[in-house]
């Protein structure tokens, strides 16, 4: 089982893909895992392109967590750079940061700000700068309904927010139940809370402009959660930012015409940075 230990805690994680001849990629998601199979939930540009590192969070999947260590988006990013110390093997450390959905794009801020030596881009979805009260108080409800009625009223609520309606009615019956979105935290809701601490503490506004490294920033149009005045305020402070407006998605991109939408924006964003050969 490939881990390493900090600070007491094991905490796992995956590589796939790995080559000296591909660059190193980050990705994470929101309160949840691209381990134990699921790396299929990733855009494909990523998986074909990169060598990709995955993680459980603390308290999910094979990682450990303690109730009395810190749960902010800057301890968690510490686990990330203490993972990527671990890996080195590269005379060129920095890796490319892939946030999707939220939480994992608050950490690669924190991971950016924290150690600029291991991070080369970051692309972002679903994130935000700070909780503002609306983002707060929905978080909130959110992990309330999961502690309070349990994991299947959690997981419809969030599911039905989180996606567009038209996908929604489609693949319901898919994304609800134990196999569906966000299964990791069934079972887990002290774990969730913890999460959410960290979500609902995360604030950059004061330090985003000390990010140097290429980013871009995705706002979705039809996102009742992350709206475009959350990604808009990130992407305002951010010293060196890209963006673009879907004003057709929602919280979590999804479908194959938006899946394949990504894989072409990512390709292009990886081109500019000179990491890829652009499209022909």
């Amino acid at each position: 089982m490939p881990e390493i230990v900090v600070d007491g805690r094991r905490l796992y994680y995956e590589v796939h893909g790995a080559g000296e001849d591909r660059p190193r990629m980050v990705a994470m998601g929101g309160w949840g895992t691209y381990c134990h199979g699921r790396l299929g939930d990733l855009p494909r540009a990523a998986v074909a392109d990169f060598e990709v590192v995955v993680l459980d969070y603390r308290g999910l999947g094979e990682s450990e967590d303690r109730p009395d260590a810190e749960a902010s988006t800057g301890s968690y990013a510490d686990d990330v750079a203490a993972l990527l110390d671990h890996l080195g093997g590269r005379s060129d450390t920095a890796v490319h940061v892939l946030g999707m959905v939220g939480m994992g794009a608050c950490i690669g801020q924190e991971l950016a700000i924290r150690r600029p030596d291991l991070v080369r881009s970051l692309f972002m979805t679903g994130s935000w700068a700070y909780a503002d009260a609306a983002l707060s108080d929905q978080l909130t409800m959110l992990r309330r309904v999961h502690q309070e009625l349990g994991f299947a009223a959690f997981q419809m609520l969030c599911a039905s927010l989180s996606f567009a309606p038209a996908f929604y009615d489609r693949h319901r019956d898919r994304l609800l139940g134990p196999a569906g979105a966000w299964g990791d935290l069934a079972g887990h809701a002290d774990a969730h809370g913890r999460l959410v601490e960290a979500c609902l503490g995360h604030d950059t506004r004061e330090r985003l402009g000390a990010i140097q490294v290429p980013a871009f920033v995705l706002h979705a149009g039809r996102d009742p959660i992350t709206t475009v005045d959350h990604t808009g305020l990130l992407a305002e402070l951010l010293s060196d930012a890209r963006e673009e407006t879907w004003w057709d998605a929602s919280h979590v991109i999804a479908g194959k015409e938006q899946k394949m939408r990504l894989d072409a924006l990512l390709r292009a964003f990886y081109a500019e940075v000179g990491e890829l050969a652009p499209a022909s």
